[in-house]
């Protein structure tokens, strides 16, 4: 299989998964700004989920410009990764019906905690099929952000049963830190570029 096949399913499963989260938005009964009130923890709910979700296409299409080929162990840890992004609907769809009850908030960490170990393991299956002064080695380097990602949704995992704000503040704390652009990925292409 290619790369490219990769990225494309990668791409399509990503697509439904963002649909499904925004297919979980119910259209408010009336027809003033009151109505919409109680939308706006769910909307914001959304709006982190989606932003997870944009940060992990992101990153893994940035990450596959920089890989050559693919193995079947690549296959297998892409699906890996792709399965916990497909639970992000229904834990953020969870904690909207239950109010952020506590353990709605510690299993959308939970998810989150398995999607970063699991792109973890895909970048290092990638790099064990690639030499080791490659791009994708030379770019990914030693990757402090995706680490200190997977150790604050660890510490945040059990923090929602604490306080749920605290948990919450960890998850924006940890997309914010990833909206900052990573250019990596960008600078070494551009500069082996033939």
């Amino acid at each position: 299989m290619t790369k490219g096949r990769l990225e494309a399913f990668s791409d399509g499963v990503i697509a439904v998964i963002i649909t499904i989260m925004v297919l979980e938005m119910k259209v408010p009964h009336g027809a003033d700004t009151t109505a919409l009130a109680p939308l706006v923890p769910i909307f914001l709910t959304y709006v982190l989920s989606f932003v997870f979700t944009a940060i992990y296409w992101n990153n893994h299409h940035h990450m596959f410009h920089a890989v050559h080929h693919v193995t079947g162990a690549t296959l297998w840890a892409n699906m890996h990764l792709l399965f916990w992004l497909s639970l992000v609907p229904f834990v953020t769809g969870w904690m909207n019906e239950n109010h952020l009850a506590p353990v709605t908030v510690a299993a959308y960490g939970a998810v989150l905690l398995c999607a970063g170990i699991a792109y973890y393991i895909l970048t290092r299956v990638l790099l064990a099929s690639h030499p080791h002064d490659s791009l994708l080695a030379k770019a990914l380097g030693s990757d402090f952000k995706g680490k200190i990602s997977v150790v604050i949704y660890a510490a945040a995992i059990p923090l929602a049963f604490v306080q749920t704000w605290i948990a919450l503040t960890l998850y924006v704390v940890v997309a914010l830190m990833w909206l900052v652009p990573d250019r990596r990925f960008e600078r070494i292409l551009a500069e082996h570029k033939p």
